[in-house]
């Protein structure tokens, strides 16, 4: 297969060394896997030109007394403690959450919440099959509508989960930080806020002028934490330009590839915020370096039917810039 053929939301690569090969992990799509149910699929390559057809390596249907057996987005793999970890959001509309009051993160519609966060599964093998290390409940405090966790571990060596906080209960959508147990099994502490999404100077400049802030909700989408050689942490995260949501909480706008820098190298920042690295209704991107050592970025493009896209990339410092979108790989502009 080829990237423009390949179904591909929230893409996320392993370059695993010992075997040579590219694992490119998404959520099941069962018109290419066979395999119906919410989950994760993986395709494979050796060159990210050519891909193996995707086999499924998480099906939630198949985890005993899990909590929510929809959504299945965003999933990640990460390599810690001589496991495989995978993170994967759920989510279920049948479990609602309070719907928070003003005075708390100052809701304007009174939409409905729900159960949203993300799990954690286990495997000894890139392939699977993975097991949720705790069915009963999402990683995140489960009162909060979160989605898209990422792994970070720190220079001491501690993990912590990195997601984003749902302007469905926000408004102003967060990224926040939760240390885990040293076996990922569970939070060890309270969550730690990190940035807000209108934290990006830019988007200031795009929302149209005359609209109220209560039509105008800022989206935390899609976090990837990368350590620069100048030892500053950069996060790779995505939002809405030109935002705008209608009373039953849709959001118009074009979604963007964007990121930001604590140059303490610190999780808790302080984060500085850069301009978008690719606009085009595209974005959820994560960075990885090739068995070359080129330093690559993945993200989809359009968000609706989703395909991946490739991008060659260079670090001066923290600035990241995009060198060139590798269509020879991708099959397409």
């Amino acid at each position: 297969m080829r990237l423009p053929d390949m179904p591909l939301h929230d893409p996320f690569v392993v370059a695993d060394s010992e075997s040579r090969t590219y694992y490119l992990y998404t959520s099941n799509d069962p018109s290419v896997s066979g395999v119906d149910g919410t989950g994760t699929m993986v395709y494979r390559s050796r060159d990210l030109r050519d891909w193996l057809r995707p086999v499924v390596v998480f099906r939630a249907d198949d985890q005993r007394d899990m909590w929510a057996t929809d959504g299945g987005w965003a999933p990640e793999v990460h390599a810690w403690g001589g496991r495989f970890y995978l993170f994967t959001t759920l989510h279920d509309q049948d479990k609602p959450l309070p719907v928070p009051p003003p005075n708390q993160w100052g809701t304007p519609f009174q939409l409905p919440n729900h159960m949203r966060g993300t799990i954690t599964a286990v495997s000894d093998s890139l392939l699977g099959p993975f097991t949720a290390v705790d069915p009963a409940r999402p990683t995140p405090p489960e009162h909060l509508m979160t989605l898209d966790g990422t792994l970070y571990i720190d220079p001491a060596g501690q993990p912590w989960m990195v997601y984003a906080h749902e302007w469905l209960q926000t408004v102003d959508g967060t990224m926040e930080a939760v240390r885990l147990a040293p076996d990922l099994t569970r939070t060890t502490d309270d969550p730690v806020f990190l940035f807000k999404a209108s934290d990006a100077f830019w988007l200031g400049e795009q929302i149209p002028g005359g609209v109220p802030h209560q039509l105008a909700p800022y989206i935390t989408d899609g976090p990837q934490l990368y350590r620069t050689p100048d030892d500053s942490l950069l996060m790779l995260w995505s939002t809405y330009e030109k935002n705008v949501a209608a009373q039953d909480g849709a959001i118009n706008g074009g979604y963007v590839q964007t990121y930001a820098v604590s140059k303490s190298g610190d999780v808790q920042g302080p984060w500085e915020q850069h301009r978008p690295l690719v606009r085009d209704d595209s974005g959820h991107g994560m960075l990885f370096h090739t068995f070359d050592g080129e330093l690559m970025m993945i993200l989809h493009r359009p968000f609706e039917n989703a395909r991946g896209k490739l991008y060659e990339m260079q670090l001066l410092g923290h600035e990241l810039r995009v060198l060139r979108q590798r269509t020879d790989l991708d099959g397409g502009g």
